[in-house]
């Protein structure tokens, strides 16, 4: 079993006194996780499945007696699927409250519901984890950097889902299966959406502009449908995992563009599978954009994974000087650009280092991505 990087920093905030809340996108590997995380605590854990009626009903507004008697003398109670409670928010309130010595672990496979539940009743009670598809980095822990290395081709193309990675000979099928409602599921059942085909065609749309600065008026004449349309679906999508947006950076300066956003798939599999396309890198004409897209989720998983939290941008320029992802540390600006195809030179543009003096800058390519998605290459087997 693959361990996942998040483990460790998750259990470092085990039984300080708050609520631990892991969100991610459907068959990310939550339960498993969590299931993981339970088998420190053998004799001491209480698993509560929410997709058994029994058990909401059982979480549906209890009393603090109720919840006494159902925790016992467990340390440590896991709610999995917990945004299928109602009122989940005052019944994990409840359990803080009266329980303190228990440490509650809830996960949700959607942010839409879960979080309208408990942000209001918990709020400064809890610590809050996404879980992303496996990560170039827990893959080479597990298989060796070189192992990895050459299968770069194929992570980019078919993405990370641990179903698809760990069943290579279905993952056309299984990405397909994952790329329709399933993966939907929850934004297409929250607020009644009523019309799926769009917001399927959005994501078509959206995949064909990958590293692209994407437009809500050109989207939204494109489906015909009202802009306002556009951003509630790209909201929902947003926190159902399955897209994430980049904003620009701007400290003001009058020619840098800054209301555009690039959007880019949290998952490359799940991208290519909308568009039906799974040719491999050699073959493809957008090979640099899908690039781009992988590694920015990849230095997004290794943030979060780690429970950390960083400032990241791209940066354009209305005279079309850009550079593909810039991330803000500590006052310190840090450039990327990157390249599928090894250029012989990279110019950064004298406007970004004219106006942010100390900024540093780095070309990703296939030879020396490695640091930047946490892969020590001395971790070889």
């Amino acid at each position: 079993m693959i361990k996942r990087e998040i483990q460790t920093t998750i259990q470092k905030k085990l039984f300080k006194g708050k609520l631990v809340i892991i969100t991610g996108a459907r068959q990310v590997g939550k339960t498993t996780l969590i299931k993981m995380i339970s088998e420190n605590y053998p004799e001491e854990n209480l698993y509560l499945n929410c997709d058994e009626p029994d058990i909401r009903l059982m979480l549906t507004e209890p009393t603090s007696t109720k919840l006494k008697d159902i925790v016992g003398q467990k340390k440590l109670v896991l709610i999995d699927e917990a945004q299928r409670v109602k009122n989940i928010g005052i019944t994990l309130k409840l359990f803080i409250d009266q329980l303190p010595q228990t440490q509650v672990i809830a996960t949700g496979s959607s942010a839409l519901e879960l979080s309208n539940e408990i942000n209001e009743p918990l709020t400064g009670r809890k610590y809050d984890f996404t879980l992303f598809p496996f990560s170039m980095k827990e893959l080479s822990d597990e298989h060796g950097w070189i192992e990895e290395n050459r299968l770069l081709n194929e992570r980019i193309v078919f993405g990370m889902y641990p179903e698809i990675t760990l069943k290579p000979a279905e993952r056309k099928l299984l990405l397909q299966n994952l790329a329709s409602s399933y993966l939907f599921k929850d934004v297409l059942s929250y607020q009644n959406i009523r019309r799926p085909e769009i917001l399927e065609k959005l994501l078509i749309a959206i995949a064909s502009q990958i590293g692209n600065e994407v437009s809500y008026n050109e989207l939204s004449n494109t489906l015909d449908i009202d802009k306002e349309t556009v951003a509630k679906y790209i909201d929902l999508l947003e926190k159902a995992f399955v897209i994430f947006r980049l904003p620009p950076y701007s400290r003001n300066i009058r020619s840098e563009i800054s209301k555009k956003r690039k959007i880019y798939f949290c998952d490359t599999g799940i991208r290519n599978a909308l568009i039906s396309n799974f040719n491999q890198m050699e073959f493809r004409s957008d090979a640099g954009a899908l690039w781009e897209n992988f590694l920015i989720s990849e230095r997004f998983k290794l943030y979060a994974n780690k429970g950390e939290s960083v400032r990241s941008f791209f940066w354009r320029t209305l005279q079309q000087q850009e550079i593909d992802y810039v991330e803000e540390r500590e006052g310190i600006l840090y450039a990327f650009e990157f390249k599928w195809s090894k250029p012989k030179k990279v110019m950064f543009p004298k406007t970004f280092l004219s106006a942010y003096p100390g900024s540093k800058m780095e070309v990703i390519n296939r030879e020396n991505y490695f640091s930047f998605v946490g892969i020590k290459k001395s971790r070889s087997m």
